[in-house]
């Protein structure tokens, strides 16, 4: 598990601020060049250049690098380096194909090593990557395709994993992070073991200016509105909202809604939904 380190708290932000130890883990290469690109800042806007998320901008400067998904290389590969990556909660390895030496960045999970080889064979390791339908009851997975081929698109973020909980008619059925049991095709791939950092959730960011370097803005509560401006506003001192359900500056509900589609053809994958 990633260490957290502390600072001596010579400042009131400085007493509540904790980072990731990252001399325990990365090993201070720099970043492979081929495998960067520039990443455009949007600022929370689509396509249209509307703004869709609110309270985004700022934030430090970038470079993207690309991640291969489909992370089973059939020679198996060369851990060469453990690296940060800035634009996600887990950290990155960069690999070498041993069939063309090609070199790939790919997520880290728990139990890489720099220096070790993964996927030479079809067993049990953590690292390795395989078919669902090769493991037993009870595994912990990630990097999980949704069809097979596609590459991953489930847990991929710090500490995630899923648990292989049954499997029967083709498909295997899996308890994922949110807590909501799906089943998936038993020949989609995922890798063996759980995504590196766990400790992320535990960093404690103690002052407002790591948040904006995040690329986060600050956010306005909307009780502390005029009515004008939001459905919560108004009032005379620290009022409550007065609605029966909390809303956006839209009027839509704002808790405890359904966003997902009724109609969703895996909507019969679904087991039992999250809470």
């Amino acid at each position: 598990m990633s260490k957290i380190k502390l600072y001596k708290p010579t400042t009131p932000a400085r007493r509540k601020t904790s980072v990731i130890d990252y001399s325990k883990i990365l090993t201070g290469d720099a970043p492979y060049k081929a495998l960067l690109e520039g990443k455009k800042k949007m600022a929370g806007r689509n396509s249209s250049g509307k703004i869709t998320i609110r309270h985004r901008g700022g934030g430090s400067k970038r470079l993207y690098r690309k991640i291969t998904f489909k992370n089973y290389f059939k020679n198996g590969y060369k851990v060469e380096t453990i690296e940060y990556d800035p634009n996600r909660t887990s950290f990155i390895c960069r690999v070498s194909d041993l069939r063309d030496g090609k070199k790939h960045y790919i997520l880290h999970t728990k139990g890489l090593q720099k220096g070790q080889y993964y996927n030479l064979v079809s067993d049990v390791k953590e690292g390795n990557t395989t078919e669902l339908k090769n493991l037993p009851i009870g595994s912990a997975v990630c990097q999980i395709e949704i069809n097979p081929g596609q590459g991953s698109k489930l847990v991929r973020s710090a500490g995630g994993y899923a648990q292989i909980t049954a499997k029967e008619n083709g498909y295997v059925t899996l308890k994922m992070p949110s807590g909501e049991i799906r089943k998936f095709l038993e020949n989609c791939y995922c890798t063996i073991g759980k995504i590196g950092n766990e400790s992320h959730e535990l960093v404690r960011l103690g002052k407002a200016g790591r948040v904006r370097n995040m690329g986060i803005r600050p956010t306005v509560r909307g009780k502390v509105m005029n009515p004008v401006d939001h459905p919560h506003g108004g009032g005379e001192a620290r009022n409550s909202i007065g609605m029966k359900y909390p809303k956006t500056p839209w009027g839509k509900h704002a808790l405890g809604v359904k966003t997902r589609g009724k109609k969703k053809q895996s909507n019969r994958l679904i087991v039992k939904r999250r809470k």
